[in-house]
């Protein structure tokens, strides 16, 4: 059963059933709601547990064998429910790992609010037993990690989502932060472009998209965007865009824009080390050529965003160098210069 539908089918089920002949038929859905909250894999309750619970929790009362023909009518149902030393609840939508992990994706999430983003945690933390919710005091500091000012991202990322799936442009306010820490527009009338895709990289959410008036794809930072509204004008034909000809490659268009950069991307020559080949496995995935190897050292061929390539060359320039294209290698040995010179005095 989906988790976001569990309480409406309740209340549902418990009307039919009352309907049907009073709130005893409704103790099977009383009896998986108490495993789902009190059991996991190193909880279970005793058949006398469960009585209290119903008793506490719901004002009804039955007796053991009805507990028993309760599960039973549950397993048959396809639940299943462990009833070694005890019942616990096997069947769950998520595992206590992959909550976490969805909850971690959210608190790093920069692009959420705060308050956007301790809503979908207490959502998701709630899927799980209360032991679950216990094991995890930091879901409660949602405040101490870096969110966006920005409380219409939500809103924002449905609208995208319809215009993506309507093939209509949009118009909407870009923004950037001034030196009171608040969003301001960058200009006072509207961009307008059409919207392909919708990517997350490095904690924040991009709109993937074109000018009419360019040919190439261009990214925005969907918590930086507001007032996004759909208009009736239909998107230009993908296969009019550079990139676009067979289809969005979206592995391939991420390895090669790794900070999210518009403009073309080159083939750039980079000389390193045997030991960096999981750096740029963790970058660029395995979108990368080796074109020399020998013991310690290899050379690789990389299509990337000349920019953002600029960019993580001097992250990583003690690891690599960039031998090729040489405009690429100018703007790093003048980016190294300027770099010197502020800290050389």
């Amino acid at each position: 059963m989906k988790p976001e539908s569990r309480q409406n089918w309740m209340k549902e089920q418990e009307q039919m059933q009352y309907n049907a002949g009073g709130n005893k038929k409704m103790y099977n859905m009383y009896i998986l709601e108490i495993l789902r909250e009190y059991t996991d894999d190193e909880h279970s309750l005793t058949q006398q547990e469960i009585l209290k619970l119903l008793r506490e929790n719901y004002g009804v009362e039955c007796d053991r064998r009805s507990v028993k023909s309760n599960i039973e009518y549950l397993e048959g149902l396809g639940i299943e429910i462990d009833e070694e030393d005890g019942y616990r609840l096997l069947t769950r939508d998520f595992d206590d790992a992959e909550l976490r992990m969805l909850i971690e994706s959210v608190l790093f999430s920069k692009t959420l609010s705060s308050t956007e983003a301790k809503r979908l945690v207490n959502k998701l933390s709630g899927l799980g037993s209360r032991y679950f919710t216990s094991r995890i005091g930091h879901i409660r500091s949602v405040s101490q990690f870096h969110h966006t000012d920005n409380k219409q991202v939500m809103i924002t990322i449905d609208v995208l989502d319809e215009a993506i799936e309507k093939k209509k442009k949009i118009e909407f306010i870009y923004n950037s932060y001034g030196i009171d820490y608040k969003l301001h527009p960058r200009r006072p009338e509207p961009f307008k472009m059409n919207p392909y895709a919708i990517v997350a990289s490095n904690g924040m959410f991009y709109l993937i998209g074109n000018y009419d008036k360019y040919e190439n794809l261009a990214h925005y930072r969907i918590d930086k965007m507001t007032g996004v509204r759909i208009l009736d004008e239909p998107v230009k034909d993908p296969k009019l865009v550079k990139g676009m000809e067979h289809g969005l490659n979206l592995p391939r268009h991420m390895a090669e824009h790794v900070y999210m950069f518009s403009g073309e991307s080159v083939d750039v020559i980079l000389r390193t080390s045997v030991k960096s080949m999981d750096m740029l496995i963790d970058w660029f995935g395995k979108e990368f050529q080796i074109v020399e190897k020998g013991e310690e050292e290899i050379k690789v061929r990389i299509h990337c965003n000349e920019q953002a390539m600029e960019y993580w060359a001097l992250q990583y320039g003690k690891y690599v160098e960039v031998l090729e294209p040489e405009t690429l290698r100018l703007k790093l040995r003048d980016d190294i210069k300027k770099m010197y010179e502020k800290y050389s005095s």
